[in-house]
């Protein structure tokens, strides 16, 4: 219970933190203290920024569009795949709302909206992906059904600094 009322402090001011921090730009080097550890992923749903911890006070930052009201989530994730140019299969919720979506999208088309790299954590549904470059514009917003989307190019950054298991932290 003292180690959850720790982290919900620590994310609450993170939190504060980020809202008085200038934009940065893709794979800008910030200043970021935090509790978490090397190699941590940290991703704030209201500044739409995903940080890679770099050291005690650091972190490699990147634009990010997020989930879309109704589909946020927040807590801990564990990276469980990393995948060059995947394939996609919408899910139910996506293909609820798009049912014209074919039943699979192959990886190195330019409809597939995981781009060129997808990043899958220990969760449903749930990836850190690249992006088509119709949905460029939408980085910086909160438009999606619960993945972390990146530019391609930054999506591919990341997947070559993190390893499988490396913690997630969402934070709103």
């Amino acid at each position: 219970m003292t180690a959850m009322r720790n982290w919900r402090a620590a994310a609450i001011g993170l939190g504060v933190a980020l809202t008085g921090a200038s934009l940065a730009q893709a794979r800008e080097a910030v200043a970021f203290p935090s509790p978490y550890g090397i190699g941590t992923i940290v991703i704030s749903q209201s500044a739409r920024k995903l940080f890679l911890v770099t050291g005690p006070q650091s972190a490699i930052a990147y634009p990010v569009a997020v989930a879309k009201h109704g589909k946020e989530w927040s807590g801990y994730a564990k990276v469980d795949g990393k995948y060059v140019s995947p394939a996609w299969s919408p899910p139910e919720s996506v293909k609820r709302d798009h049912p014209e979506l074919p039943d699979v999208i192959p990886g190195g088309s330019p409809h597939n909206p995981m781009g060129a790299r997808a990043i899958t954590l220990d969760r449903d549904e749930v990836a850190i992906h690249g992006t088509t470059m119709a949905m460029r514009a939408s980085v910086g917003t909160a438009a999606s059904y619960g993945c972390i989307r990146m530019l391609n190019e930054d999506v591919i950054d990341l997947f070559d600094r993190v390893s499988i298991g490396a913690p997630v932290v969402m934070i709103r």
